[in-house]
């Protein structure tokens, strides 16, 4: 017999590498779960909650964390009915009829802010100096020009908000107040919301335009007296990056913050990244954590850690690397013959002729030349004279036709067989 193998892992060896492996899928498919994009930066320089540049909102995002409140940017589309606040940064050619359904279910969830875009901005130009390209960070942008939304017009009532461009004078100052705060804005480019009965002005600038105003509804409409509060920011630089840099303004900001939060009643604020075509889709990862298909996941780790267990747990020592006992050929055709005489229910046939064979291995034993029965039990009477006759043995074995006696009776040879082969 040949020794055998050393195995290439050990037990533990083995346990660590599935381990390992394992937990790489679970973290590989979390990550896509949660719409992480492996490297793709979505700090390109638009206007939304993860860029640093000055017409972005990363600075709203981390000074809302600052205050206490839960932020999160999402890129999943059903965050949009999230129950928290929800912070929409729609870009400029955003469709009027889908954003208005939007609004319309945000009445039954939760409160909205919307922040409407303001600045066209663009990478550094190719032709800045070395020196002074060196400066940018990853996201920073430069500031071109200023833009009135058009399709807030087309939004039903009372969503509707008329965007009103207006470049200030040299002489006019850029001041503003609201929230109980007041300052100067950071240019003089002004975006503001046209007077509206169904809008009440919650930031206004020197001449009473409305840069930041709070949807109200008709009094005694169904929006006035149950819908959740959808404030717009009309001049996106009272929270960017660019307005932030502004303690004044900041102050305003969460101030917003909080009048939407219904004072602190509301603990969690929510970035949406979808409508600036950052959205990922529903995945089978979050699926299966979810009702129905919850009971089925429980099940399918439980199977599997069962599996991985039993896997681990040995019936006996390895066996040998030596050949079988019989082999191969022989022992497929005695399997086949046993399975034949099974089918054909002639349990019968198998008495005479193992009769026949023991009668030859116990005639050996007894140093005999032929296997005469009478000869077999003259001989056995002398070696072991306290034993049962063999032809009494033999008889039983031929006359048995049921599984029981055939089994029985086959014992009885055998163990005559194997006593005179121990020499007793």
């Amino acid at each position: 017999m040949s020794e055998t193998q050393p195995v290439a892992f050990s037990r533990f060896g083995a346990f660590a590498l599935i381990a390992v492996g394992f937990a790489l899928f679970v973290a590989l498919i979390w990550l896509i779960a949660e719409g992480e994009d492996f490297g793709e930066s979505s700090n390109t320089g638009a206007a939304h909650a993860s860029s640093n540049g000055l017409n972005g909102y990363s600075g709203l995002v981390q000074l809302v964390k600052a205050e206490g409140f839960e932020a999160e940017r999402s890129r999943n589309p059903s965050d949009l009915e999230t129950y928290d606040l929800l912070v929409l940064a729609p870009p400029q050619f955003t469709d009027p009829e889908e954003f208005a359904q939007l609004l319309k279910k945000r009445e039954e969830f939760g409160p909205t802010l919307v922040i409407l875009p303001k600045w066209d901005a663009s990478p550094p130009p190719i032709d800045l100096p070395a020196e002074a390209r060196d400066k940018f960070k990853p996201g920073w942008v430069t500031l071109n020009q200023a833009f009135a939304n058009e399709w807030t017009t087309k939004l039903p009532a009372p969503y509707t908000v008329k965007h009103t461009l207006e470049e200030l004078k040299k002489d006019e100052a850029p001041n503003w107040e609201g929230m109980g705060e007041a300052g100067r804005m950071p240019t003089r480019t002004i975006l503001y919301g046209e007077d509206d009965p169904q809008h009440e002005a919650m930031i206004t600038d020197a001449a009473g335009h409305a840069l930041a105003l709070k949807i109200v509804g008709e009094e005694g409409s169904t929006y006035y007296e149950e819908a959740h509060w959808t404030v717009f920011v009309t001049d996106a630089d009272l929270v960017n990056n660019y307005g932030l840099a502004d303690a004044n303004r900041a102050a305003a900001a969460i101030a917003l913050i909080n009048d939407l939060t219904y004072d602190g009643d509301i603990t969690g604020v929510t970035f949406d990244m979808t409508l600036n075509g950052f959205g990922a889709s529903e995945n089978l990862l979050t699926l299966a954590f979810r009702p129905p298909f919850l009971a089925a996941t429980l099940c399918l780790i439980m199977a599997l850690v069962i599996i991985g267990w039993r896997a681990f747990q040995r019936f006996g020592p390895a066996a040998a690397a030596g050949g079988p006992a019989i082999a191969f050929g022989k022992q497929r055709l005695i399997a086949n013959g046993a399975g034949l005489i099974l089918r054909a229910r002639r349990l019968g046939l198998l008495g005479a002729p193992y009769a026949a064979l023991s009668a030859r291995r116990v005639a050996e034993k007894l140093g005999l030349a032929r296997p005469d029965r009478e000869a077999i039990d003259a001989a056995l009477a002398r070696r072991l004279p306290n034993e049962e006759p063999f032809t009494r043995r033999a008889a039983r074995m031929e006359g048995a036709t049921k599984p029981a006696e055939i089994l029985s009776a086959a014992r009885a040879l055998d163990d005559l067989n194997t006593k005179l082969s121990q020499g007793k």
